[in-house]
C-alpha cells in the first residue's frame, strides 16, 4: 500500500510538473505575438523605406517619403499592437460577429445586418475620392504586409476564438466610420422608450418627465435616458494665449475600457506634420493637429434620426400604407453564420424612411406597431471620410472649414485652429429639415401621412457655426450651441449645460492660458449640480446624523477620490430617485433613470409625488438609509467613506472578461476621480445593492495643443497603444491618466523598426 501511494504521489509530482511546463511554454510561446520592434523587414507596397520609431510608452514616430508610404506603416503599426480590436471592429460592422462568438454576437449581427452599415462602406470605398482611395489602399496593404511577415502566435484573443484575420479592405477602415455614427446618434432609441413610456404612465407623470413632448418649441430639458455620450473641447484665441498662438483641448468621452480606442502616432513626410489619436483601422488623425491646424470634437446631440411608425395595409402584411396610397415593404434575407450552431436568416424589411427596426425586437407579436428608421448616417452619398481625409490636409482654419462641408454623420461640434491664430466652430453634418416636426423629436412619428418626411439636410453655411469671437474663446461640452432665435430645427432637447458652464467660469477668470492651465480645467472635478442638489435638500431633513448633515453643509462639492462627501451625495441621490420613481416606472426605470437631477428638483417641489409621505420625510428616510448603508459597509466613521472606494475604473477587455482568471489578471482596476456633471467626467454607472459605483464612461483621451509648436502636443491616454496583455504597454498610461500627469506625445525613440520596400 505504502508502495502505491508513494508511486501516486510521484505520479502526482510528475503531473504537476508537466502541468507548469506546459503553462510556461504557453506563456512563452504567447509572447511571440508580441510585435518586431528593432531591425528591418521587407514587405511589399512601399515606394521607400519607412521609419517607426516608438517611444518608451509604445508611441511610434512614423517618418516616411510619402504620405501614402506613412499611411501604409501606420496600417503596419496598428496591425502589430491592435489586431483584434481593429479585428472586432470590421466583424461588429459587418455583422459577422456570431461567427466567431457564436449565439451572443447574433442579436448585434441582426441590427448591423437590417441597417446595412457594411454596404454603406462599401460603396463609400468605390466612390472614395482618387486621394482617400489610394491612402485607404495604401493602409490595408500595409495592415496585410504585417499578417504575411508577422511570425509566432496571433494575439491570445484570436486563439481563445479560434479564428485567423482575413486580409483587410478599404471597405473593413470605412465601416468604423458607421459605427461610430450608430453609436453617437442614439435618438431613435430614445424615441422608443419615450414611446414606452407615454403608453405605460399617467399623463401628468410623463409630462413631467418629459416636458417638450407636446411642444415642437424644443426647449432645454432634463437630460433624459441612456445616450450617454459626451465630451468637452475648447480653444483660446491669441489674445488670451501666453504663448501668442491658439490652444486647443480637447477630451472625447465614450466607454472606458480595454484596450485603449485612441491610437497615438506622429507621422512625418518631408513637407507635413501630424499628431494625435488614430482609431485602429483607420489611417487618418480623428483628433490631433498638423503642422498648421488643430482640431477636437464633441457630439452636438442634435436630433439626426427619427422613427416613423409605418401602418401596414389590413389583410396584406407585405404592404404599408404611403401618402400615395399602398406599397411594398422593400425586403432582403440575410444568413447569419453562427459558431457552434445553425445560421440564422433573417428577413430585412425597408420602407420609404429607410429599415425596419422593430423587427429586431425579440418578443414582437403580431400586430405590434411597425417602426422604421430614417438617419443621417443611412443617407447615400456619404463623404465623411474624405472630408477627414481633407481635414488632415488643411494648411489653414478656412481649408478646414471648407472640408467639414463633407463631414456628414455623426453630426460634431468642431472647434478648430490654425497657426496664423484663427479660431473657429462648426456644428458640421447633415442635419435633416423636416415638413414638420413630431413631438419636438421626442417620439416616434405618424409615416403614412407624409406630415414629418424629410425634405433634405441643412445647408452646411446655415449650421451653428462661428469664428474669431470678440471673447477670445470657444468651447462645446454637449450644450446647446444654438440662441432661441435660432431658425432651424437641431434638437427638442439637449443635455445638462453643467460642465459647459463650468468651462466657461474657468475661461473667463484669467486674462491668458497656457497649456497647463488647459490640463488643469480637464482634471476639473468641480460637481456644481450635485453639490446644489443635496445642499437644497439639507434643510428639509430631519432626524438626521448632524455630523453627516455638516460634511454635506461645508462640502465645496470636488468629486475627488479622497473625500467621502462624494459617496454620500451620490448614493442619497440615487436612493431618493428609487424612491420616487421605481416604482411608478417599473421596468422601466433602469433605462431611463441616468441622474436626470432636474426631474428630482420638480418632483420634490409638488407633494404629491412624495405621497404618502411628505418629500422632507421621504429626504430624510433615503438619507438615512444612505448612511446606514455606507456604515455598514465600511464599518468605519465617516471621514473614511472615500468616493475612490466606490468609483473605480475597471479596465475590462470584451474577450478577457467572460474567461475566469483572466477576467481579474487583466483588469487593473483604479479608483477615480469625478462624476456624471464633473470636466473631468467619470460617470457611475449605479449598483446601490453592493455599493459599487463602477466609472464606466469618461475621458478616453485628453489632448492640449498649443499652436506655437503643434507637435509639442501633451497627452494622457486612458489604457496604453498595446492591445496585448503581454505587452508592457497593454495599459501603462492608466495612472498617469487618472492622475493628469500629461506627456509630449513626440519623445525620444528606445525602438526603430525600418520597413524596406521589396517583393
Amino acid at each position: 500500500m505504502r508502495r502505491a501511494f508513494k508511486w501516486i504521489g510521484r505520479g502526482l509530482l510528475a503531473l504537476l510538473a508537466l502541468v507548469i511546463v506546459v503553462a510556461i511554454g504557453g506563456y512563452f510561446w504567447l509572447r511571440t505575438s508580441l510585435p518586431q520592434l528593432d531591425g528591418a523587414v521587407t514587405v511589399a507596397g512601399l515606394s521607400a523605406p519607412v521609419e517607426v520609431a516608438r517611444d518608451d510608452r509604445g508611441v511610434p514616430t512614423i517618418r516616411a517619403a510619402s504620405l501614402n508610404d506613412a499611411y501604409f506603416a501606420i496600417g503596419f503599426a496598428h496591425a502589430q499592437d491592435r489586431l483584434f480590436q481593429m479585428e472586432l471592429m470590421r466583424r461588429v460592422g459587418a455583422g459577422r460577429l456570431a461567427e466567431a462568438i457564436g449565439e451572443a454576437g447574433v442579436a448585434t449581427d441582426k441590427l448591423m445586418r437590417t441597417l446595412g452599415l457594411y454596404r454603406m462602406a462599401e460603396e463609400e470605398a468605390a466612390s472614395a475620392s482618387p486621394p482617400l482611395k489610394a491612402g485607404l489602399d495604401a493602409y490595408a496593404a500595409g495592415v496585410n504586409a504585417f499578417l504575411k511577415q508577422r511570425r509566432g502566435a496571433l494575439p491570445l484573443e484570436f486563439q481563445l476564438l479560434r479564428i485567423t484575420p482575413e486580409p483587410w479592405r478599404p471597405a473593413d477602415s470605412l465601416v468604423w466610420g458607421r459605427i461610430m455614427a450608430l453609436q453617437l446618434s442614439a435618438n431613435w432609441r430614445e424615441e422608443r422608450l419615450n414611446r414606452a413610456l407615454q403608453k405605460a404612465l399617467p399623463p401628468d407623470l410623463f409630462q413631467l418627465l418629459l416636458p417638450e413632448a407636446k411642444s415642437l418649441a424644443g426647449l432645454p430639458t432634463p437630460w433624459f435616458g441612456h445616450l450617454n455620450v459626451a465630451s468637452n473641447n475648447w480653444v483660446i484665441g491669441p489674445q488670451k494665449s501666453q504663448s501668442g498662438a491658439p490652444i486647443l483641448a480637447n477630451d472625447p468621452h465614450l466607454s472606458l475600457g480595454a484596450p485603449a480606442i485612441w491610437y497615438l502616432v506622429h507621422v512625418v513626410t518631408p513637407d507635413r506634420q501630424w499628431i494625435g489619436g488614430t482609431s485602429p483601422g483607420m489611417p487618418m488623425i480623428v483628433i490631433g493637429a498638423n503642422d498648421r491646424v488643430a482640431w477636437g470634437l464633441t457630439t452636438t446631440s442634435g436630433d439626426t434620426e427619427d422613427l416613423f411608425e409605418e401602418k401596414p395595409v389590413d389583410g396584406n402584411p407585405g404592404l404599408y400604407q404611403t401618402p400615395e396610397g399602398a406599397a411594398p415593404f422593400e425586403t432582403r434575407n440575410e444568413t447569419i453564420k453562427v459558431k457552434g450552431g445553425a445560421d440564422v436568416v433573417i428577413a430585412v424589411r425597408g420602407t420609404r424612411h429607410g429599415p425596419v427596426v422593430s423587427d429586431l425586437d425579440g418578443d414582437r407579436k403580431a400586430g405590434d406597431p411597425v417602426f422604421a428608421l430614417s438617419a443621417a448616417f443611412l443617407l447615400p452619398d456619404d463623404r465623411t471620410a474624405d472630408a477627414l481625409f481633407e481635414m488632415n490636409m488643411a494648411r489653414s482654419a478656412d481649408e478646414f472649414r471648407t472640408a467639414l462641408a463633407d463631414f456628414h454623420a455623426p453630426q460634431q461640434n468642431v472647434v478648430f485652429a490654425d497657426r496664423a491664430g484663427h479660431i473657429s466652430f462648426v456644428a458640421a453634418g447633415r442635419v435633416p429639415v423636416r415638413r414638420k416636426v413630431f413631438a419636438a423629436g421626442l417620439l416616434p412619428a405618424p409615416g403614412w401621412t407624409g406630415q414629418y418626411d424629410w425634405t433634405g439636410t441643412l445647408p452646411f453655411d446655415q449650421l451653428p457655426q462661428a469664428r474669431d469671437p470678440e471673447a477670445g474663446w470657444l468651447a462645446t461640452a454637449n450644450n446647446k450651441i444654438i440662441p432661441d432665435d435660432y431658425p432651424h430645427f437641431i434638437a427638442g432637447r439637449w443635455p445638462d449645460d453643467g460642465r459647459y458652464r463650468r468651462i466657461a467660469t474657468m475661461l473667463q477668470a484669467k486674462p491668458s492660458f497656457g497649456v497647463e492651465d488647459a490640463e488643469k480645467m480637464q482634471m476639473d472635478t468641480l460637481s456644481a449640480p450635485l453639490r446644489d442638489l443635496v445642499q437644497s435638500w439639507l434643510p428639509q431633513v430631519k432626524g438626521v446624523d448632524p455630523v453627516i448633515i455638516g460634511m454635506l453643509q461645508r462640502w465645496d462639492g470636488h468629486a475627488n477620490l479622497s473625500i467621502a462627501e462624494p459617496s454620500i451625495a451620490t448614493l442619497w441621490v440615487s436612493l431618493t430617485a428609487e424612491r420616487l420613481l421605481r416604482k411608478k416606472l417599473g421596468g422601466a426605470y433602469e433605462d431611463w433613470w441616468f441622474w436626470n437631477d432636474g426631474v428630482l428638483r420638480q418632483m420634490l417641489s409638488d407633494p404629491k409625488w412624495c405621497a404618502p409621505d411628505s418629500c422632507s420625510a421621504l429626504l430624510s428616510a433615503s438619507l438615512n438609509e444612505a448612511i446606514d448603508r455606507l456604515r455598514t459597509h465600511f464599518k468605519t466613521d465617516a471621514a473614511s467613506w472615500k468616493w475612490g472606494l466606490l468609483h473605480r475604473l475597471h479596465f475590462r477587455h470584451p474577450v478577457f472578461r467572460n474567461v475566469p482568471l483572466l477576467a481579474d489578471w487583466l483588469d487593473p482596476e483604479l479608483a477615480t476621480d469625478g462624476d456624471m456633471y464633473t470636466v473631468n467626467r467619470g460617470v457611475p454607472v449605479e449598483n446601490p445593492d453592493t455599493l459599487e459605483f463602477p466609472d464606466a464612461h469618461g475621458p478616453t483621451m485628453r489632448i492640449v495643443v498649443d499652436l506655437a509648436d503643434p507637435m509639442q502636443a501633451v497627452v494622457t491616454l486612458a489604457g496604453g497603444q498595446s492591445g496585448n496583455p503581454f505587452s508592457e504597454h497593454y495599459a501603462d498610461w492608466l495612472l498617469d491618466w487618472r492622475d493628469g500627469n500629461y506627456r509630449p506625445i513626440v519623445r525620444p525613440s528606445v525602438h526603430t523598426l525600418t520597413l524596406t520596400p521589396g517583393n
